[in-house]
C-alpha cells in the first residue's frame, strides 16, 4: 500500500551547490540566470514545506485517468512566467506543435510513462493513473527542472551553461521518479535516504533512457543529463553513475565531487546533506550490479531496485546499508 510522504522538499535536478557556484561567476551572462534561479527555488521551496502533504496533480481541464497502459499528457506554457500550470498548449493524443520544448516534454512523458507500466506495469507516478502535466518556458533564463509534488516544471536554460531542461529523458525520467517514491517510500530527503532517493531517481532515469534506445546494461551511456550543458562547458553530463567524479571539470563548474565509493563519503550539511554528490556511491553500485548480468538493465538489478522501493521493510530513513541488504533479499526471491 502507497505510504504518504513526510515531507515535502522541492527537488529540483540541479543541485544547490552548482548553482551557487555560478551565482559567484564574473560574468553576468552565468552568473544572473543562476541568482535567479536560486531566487525561485528559494520561494517554490518555502510554498513546498508550507504544506502538510505534498499537493497531488489535478486533472488538466478536460483530462482525466486514461485506462491502464494509456497516459494523460498535457503540456503548458508558462510565457517565461512563474505561474503554474500556464497555458495548455498540447493535450493527450493532439499532434506536435513545432515548439521543440512542448514537443520534448510531452515525448518524454511518454517515454517515462511507457516504462514504467510495460516493464513495471506501474499506471502512471501513483500507480493509479496519474495524469502527467508539464509546464515549459518557466521563469526567465531558469537553469533548472523540478518535480513540485503535481507536476513537471521546466526552463530553457540560460543558453551559456545550461540548454533547455526538456533535452534529456533522463532527465524527465528521473523527476517523476520523485513522484514514485513519495507514493511508495517517502524517503527522507537528508543525508543517506536522501541520496538514495537521489540514486533511485537516477537509475530509474537511466533506464527509462536505455529502454527507449533498446539497450542492454553494457550498451548504456550510464551518463545524467548528457545533452544538458551547451558546448562552451567542458561536461559531458551531470552525472556519471559508471565513474562518479567524471561527468565535468570545467572552470564555471568547478569539478564533479561525487565520489564512488563509502572511503570518500562526504560529510557536509549543504545540499541537504550531500544528497546529490553521495547518490554517486549508490549509482555505483546499481551500474556494477547491472552490469554484471546480461541483458537489459530493467530486467535484472532494475526489478530488484523496484521490488526493493515498494517493499514494506523500507524504512523512510533507510541508509546506502540497509537498502543493500534489502536489495539481497529482494534478490533471493526473483
Amino acid at each position: 500500500m502507497p505510504r504518504p510522504s513526510q515531507s515535502a522538499p522541492l527537488i529540483g535536478v540541479i543541485p544547490p551547490f552548482m548553482l551557487d557556484r555560478l551565482a559567484q561567476h564574473a560574468d553576468a551572462r552565468v552568473s544572473m540566470p543562476a541568482v535567479k534561479t536560486l531566487i525561485i527555488d528559494q520561494q517554490q521551496r518555502s510554498l513546498r514545506e508550507m504544506a502538510v502533504q505534498p499537493p497531488r496533480a489535478k486533472p488538466a481541464p478536460g483530462a482525466r485517468a486514461g485506462p491502464a497502459g494509456k497516459p494523460q499528457r498535457s503540456v503548458h506554457d508558462a510565457g517565461n512566467s512563474t505561474t503554474l500550470p500556464g497555458k495548455l498548449v498540447r493535450a493527450e493524443g493532439r499532434p506536435a506543435t513545432g515548439d521543440a520544448a512542448v514537443d520534448e516534454a510531452y515525448e518524454y512523458l511518454g517515454a517515462t510513462y511507457k516504462f514504467f507500466w510495460e516493464v513495471y506495469q506501474r499506471h502512471s507516478i501513483d500507480g493509479q493513473g496519474l495524469p502527467l502535466i508539464g509546464t515549459v518556458h518557466y521563469g526567465e533564463d531558469y537553469d533548472n527542472a523540478f518535480w513540485n509534488g503535481a507536476q513537471m516544471v521546466f526552463g530553457d536554460g540560460d543558453g551559456e551553461v545550461f540548454n533547455r531542461f526538456t533535452l534529456a529523458p533522463d532527465i524527465i525520467g528521473h523527476e517523476l521518479t520523485h513522484g514514485v517514491i513519495d507514493a511508495e517510500a517517502a524517503l527522507l530527503y537528508q543525508g543517506q535516504s536522501g541520496a538514495l532517493n537521489e540514486s533511485l531517481c537516477d537509475v530509474f532515469g537511466s533506464l527509462v533512457k536505455q529502454y527507449a534506445l533498446g539497450q542492454d546494461a553494457r550498451q548504456a551511456d550510464w551518463l545524467i543529463g548528457a545533452g544538458l550543458f551547451t558546448d562552451k562547458v567542458r561536461a559531458k553530463a551531470l552525472r556519471s553513475m559508471a565513474e562518479p567524479g567524471s561527468a565535468y571539470d570545467d572552470p564555471a563548474l568547478g569539478k564533479d565531487p561525487q565520489p564512488a565509493h563509502m572511503d570518500n563519503y562526504v560529510d557536509t550539511p549543504d545540499d541537504n546533506g550531500g544528497v546529490h554528490i553521495n547518490s554517486g556511491i549508490p549509482n555505483r553500485a546499481f551500474y556494477l550490479a547491472a552490469t554484471a548480468l546480461d541483458g537489459p538493465a530493467w530486467a535484472g538489478a532494475g526489478r530488484v531496485w523496484y521490488d526493493a522501493l515498494r517493499d514494506e521493510r523500507l524504512r523512510h530513513d533507510a541508509d546506502f546499508k540497509q537498502f543493500a541488504a534489502l536489495t539481497l533479499q529482494v534478490a533471493q526471491n526473483h
